[in-house]
């Protein structure tokens, strides 16, 4: 059964993971708190979905694996994720999360972008073995890259672009990671194809 809050309260981490195993919904933990994750759209659906098959297809023969967004995210002592999607190359941790992520990719929408580029983006960069942060906007077409190697420097790919996820030596077109997206960009960007 689901924890419930009220006014707030703290609860440990393991009350969270006796919570979290049983319940039907999933909750991130923040620092004694739990939050409840909305369900996504058809289109923030679609991007983790072509993102995640991409990966998984790419690094069939790799001890690198991608995963979706059932798979928690252990940010810090007190703070679990779950994020759009990730690919871990190492990963001795626990079952049912993973601390060692070298891309993670969220899926921005209005009522996520403000959390997933400022709280989120200052805990995933300060993990160790992250090497490459993906943000894919999905009601407008702009992906924002962030890596490691360049300083965590945002990079911005829109559509006739390429994106090369460097970690794991994979190029995708912007339109491969938006296919069958139907927002306003990429219905006019294949009106003119």
């Amino acid at each position: 059964m689901p924890i419930e809050k009220k006014n707030r309260e703290l609860i440990t981490e393991e009350e969270y993971w006796q919570s979290e195993l049983t319940s039907e919904i999933k909750h991130e933990y923040v620092d004694g708190q739990v939050y409840a994750m909305a369900g996504a759209s058809k289109a923030h659906d679609t991007i983790s979905g072509n993102i995640f098959s991409e990966f998984h297809s790419h690094l069939k023969k790799s001890p690198c694996r991608p995963f979706g967004s059932d798979v928690k995210l252990k940010t810090s002592s007190k703070k679990y994720r779950y994020t759009d999607g990730m690919v871990v190359c190492d990963d001795s941790g626990d079952e049912h999360y993973t601390q060692t992520p070298v891309i993670i990719v969220e899926v921005l929408s209005k009522s996520t972008r403000h959390r997933d580029k400022g709280e989120k983006l200052l805990e995933y960069i300060n993990i160790p073995s992250l090497k490459e942060y993906v943000m894919i906007e999905q009601d407008f077409v702009t992906i924002d890259v962030l890596r490691r190697s360049e300083g965590w420097v945002l990079r911005n790919y829109s559509l006739g672009n390429d994106v090369h996820f460097e970690s794991i030596d994979l190029t995708l077109s912007v339109e491969e990671i938006y296919h069958r997206v139907e927002n306003e960009d990429m219905l006019e960007f294949l009106k003119n194809q």
